[in-house]
């Protein structure tokens, strides 16, 4: 069940900017046992929840590898996201009105300190497991740079040290095309939905891969041609509107501009000297896990951080799957897992 915790202190971002107070949604599963020794933290990526049994079935819930009978789960839905935590729809104290274009732009670093009073709050000392893929294995990384004792293990996926150019690009494209969408300005919770939809259909590409959609996407719907220049003849085609239209009727172009810009942010060696002092400092045993199809976080970024990670073990997927190979991938995943933890 969805839960709120509400910090009521001043909170810092890397900005500079202040925040009086924020709240966070988060779910538990299972319960801590005597020792404290059973937690696990999962994080979520970009447009996921604080269900993780929800967004990640294949390994979450009764019966599977992470199942609440043995351990205590504890996802947090990020703030800007808009799945319960503090995001543009909320209230800003300023003027007393939503903050829309104006809420603060959260880093990942920013994201696992408000994460911080939360694990306080559950009464958690450290935790066996912390594990995420994509923003959620920056924030994973972020983490256990800032906290090296907490983490016993930590699972890092398809994931990064810094966010690379190639990657920006693909999120300032995305937002350029929220940018053109005439309602975008609007103070309304719809604004920018047209042009998240195509912005969407961007991110599938940098998701997925030429194979992916060869094997999948492949033919005509229906399998004439049609001279009308407006029909979606093509099924790689309806496929992308459909994705565009899934994503606009349960998240919001506000959320999506702001934490892809949050994505964007990311680097360990912000303020650290350099990433691989940052990295070195990792003190949990670490199994990074890349993905051989992934083109947005490719398994050179992976390679990179098993490098500079004491002692750190690197496998890799291999899977037809792009980038969305770390939520698809269950089976793989868990077998790696099993011989990992033990």
């Amino acid at each position: 069940m969805k839960q709120i915790f509400t910090y009521k202190k001043p909170f810092t971002l890397e900005s500079g900017q202040t925040l009086s107070e924020y709240h966070l949604a988060y779910h538990t599963l299972g319960k801590m046992n005597a020792a404290k020794d059973n937690v696990v933290w999962i994080f979520h990526a970009l447009t996921a929840n604080s269900d993780p049994s929800e967004w990640w079935p294949g390994l979450v819930g009764e019966g599977k590898f992470f199942d609440p009978e043995q351990y205590f789960i504890v996802c947090a839905n990020i703030p800007g996201s808009c799945y319960g935590s503090l995001s543009p729809f909320d209230i800003n104290p300023a003027n007393g009105q939503p903050y829309y274009h104006d809420f603060p732009m959260f880093t990942p670093r920013d994201i696992i300190r408000t994460f911080q009073p939360l694990r306080e709050h559950l009464g958690i000392e450290n935790i066996h497991v912390g594990i995420g893929g994509s923003l959620g294995g920056q924030q994973l990384l972020e983490w256990a740079i800032e906290e090296p004792t907490l983490f016993k293990n930590i699972v890092p996926i398809a994931t990064n040290a810094v966010h690379s150019a190639w990657a920006i690009a693909f999120n300032a494209s995305q937002r350029m095309c929220i940018e053109q969408d005439s309602t975008w300005q609007e103070k309304s919770p719809t604004a920018g939905s047209k042009g998240m939809k195509i912005a969407r259909s961007i991110a599938l590409i940098s998701y997925r891969n030429y194979n992916t959609y060869v094997a999948t996407q492949t033919g005509a719907t229906p399998e004439t041609i049609n001279n009308s220049i407006d029909k979606q003849a093509y099924k790689a085609e309806t496929y992308q509107h459909y994705q565009g239209e899934k994503l606009v009727n349960r998240f919001n172009a506000f959320s999506y501009y702001l934490l892809s810009r949050t994505i964007d942010s990311h680097n360990v060696g912000r303020g650290r000297h350099s990433c691989e002092v940052a990295l070195a400092s990792i003190k949990a045993r670490t199994l990074v896990i890349s993905i051989s199809s992934d083109l947005l976080f490719p398994p050179c970024e992976q390679n990179y951080l098993a490098t500079h990670i004491p002692n750190a073990q690197l496998i890799t997927i291999d899977s037809l799957y792009g980038h969305d190979g770390f939520l698809l991938e269950f089976e793989k995943t868990e077998t790696l897992l099993k011989s990992f933890l033990g």
